[in-house]
């Protein structure tokens, strides 16, 4: 799939350059970026899903108690 975007020419060259240090094509460059930050925000959802989990029960166990219960 092909995906094409705008950008000033100071975002064009600062990507350019950037990827041209790392070694690395504009694409894989602009790719990583993106789905980096997808991931980013699902870690930070599920970081919060488990706060308000917590809050609502705040029972914590320890590295023992968990190998215990999965018998590790």
């Amino acid at each position: 799939m092909t995906i094409s975007l705008r950008l000033s020419e100071e975002d064009t060259k600062l990507i350019k350059d950037y990827a041209k240090i790392n070694n690395i094509s504009v694409s894989d460059l602009i790719r990583q970026a993106v789905i980096e930050k997808i991931e980013d925000e699902i870690d930070l959802a599920a970081y919060n899903k488990a706060v308000e989990a917590y809050k609502k029960n705040p029972k914590t166990y320890s590295l023992e108690e968990v190998e215990k219960e999965l018998g590790l």
